[in-house]
């Protein structure tokens, strides 16, 4: 079984895997239009994280991890309560970056609008300034903007993200203006 990640399970493995591929997924967008009260985020003061949604024409990078056979309840398991904050699970066709190999079904985890945690599309501002200010048991929000961009960047310099890449411009602006306002630079490690 092949386990597709667009979000922070393309830097933060937890699990094992046998195998990684990098490639894509078609017709879907990464978004940040998911609430986070688990890991970036908490009650009240929501992180933003990605979601796919769907988008004629688009793809969207990751990776995908082949699980071993031995280890797939297991895995699945602990990724059902990773992403237990309105994710579920979805089969799509994995398009490798190696043309050399055949596309592959994948499972993938998907925020549906209709959970509770979804807050949907917002201005460019608000979601910057969201992700700027927010943090949780996991982490600022912002870590997890830049690592994913970081991630996104390495698995394909030519990606062209719009909505990750303006963001984590954005993200940086703003905390650039907060360190000369004698807030926190809250910079990654």
């Amino acid at each position: 079984m092949w386990v597709f990640g667009y979000g922070s399970l393309t830097w933060n493995i937890d699990f094992p895997y046998e195998e990684r591929c990098e490639g894509f997924l078609k017709d879907f967008s990464r978004r940040f239009w998911q609430g986070d009260i688990d890991h970036r985020g908490i009650p009240g003061a929501s992180g933003r994280v990605v979601t796919l949604v769907e988008e004629n024409q688009e793809r969207t990078w990751g990776i995908a991890y082949r699980l071993a056979e031995h280890n797939v309840d297991d895995v699945m398991a602990q990724l059902d309560n990773r992403e237990r904050c309105g994710y579920h699970t979805i089969e799509r066709t994995f398009y490798p970056k190696d043309d050399s190999l055949e596309p592959f079904s994948v499972a993938v985890y998907l925020a549906p609008a209709d959970n509770p945690w979804y807050l949907g599309p917002a201005s460019l501002d608000q979601m910057a300034a969201e992700i700027a200010t927010r943090s949780g048991p996991k982490g600022h929000n912002s870590v997890y903007l830049f690592r994913l961009a970081e991630t996104i960047r390495l698995i394909d310099p030519e990606q062209k993200d719009d909505h990750l890449f303006q963001l984590e411009v954005r993200v940086k602006q703003l905390m650039k203006l907060n360190e000369g306002n004698g807030q926190p630079n809250m910079t990654y490690s």
